[in-house]
């Protein structure tokens, strides 16, 4: 279920800066762009390629979480958020030519554009080392 949310908040969302919202501020504004790349537009020479490449990074751990069912259980909830905004970041990729990306920090120092799949992903890699944690501190 939290994959699909994601996914759909994401696209939604998206889906109002390519129709032609801007806001512009101060600290923050919000306009589109198309990253080519991945987080600061690193690895934008792989092109066309780095859609494929991410999806068979995906599709990598979508095999891994099909044999080990026990992690996935445990990171259930943080995975789906994941998998749902990684997905939707490649499938921008796919449909627009590149991730749409849209939040722009702009107050005291220039900040990577970034999206609301980025935000999910980062907080679900939080939140899996966080479970990670507890769990190791039960253990000992």
């Amino acid at each position: 279920m939290s994959f699909l949310g994601v996914f759909i908040i994401d696209q939604n969302i998206k889906l109002l800066f390519l129709d032609g919202f801007n806001y512009f501020s101060h600290c923050i504004s919000l306009v589109l762009t198309l990253n080519k790349g991945i987080a600061f537009s690193m690895l934008s020479f792989f092109g066309q390629y780095l859609k494929y490449i991410q999806v068979v990074l995906i599709l990598s751990v979508l095999i891994y979480l099909v044999f080990k069912r026990d992690i996935f259980k445990k990171y259930a909830l943080p995975l789906g958020i994941l998998l749902g905004a990684g997905c939707s970041n490649i499938y921008d990729r796919f449909i627009h030519g590149g991730v749409v990306d849209y939040v722009y920090w702009h107050c005291g120092f220039d900040f990577a554009i970034f999206n609301f799949a980025d935000v999910m992903i980062d907080l679900s890699v939080i939140m899996i080392l966080y479970i990670a944690f507890k769990s190791s501190k039960v253990v000992s």
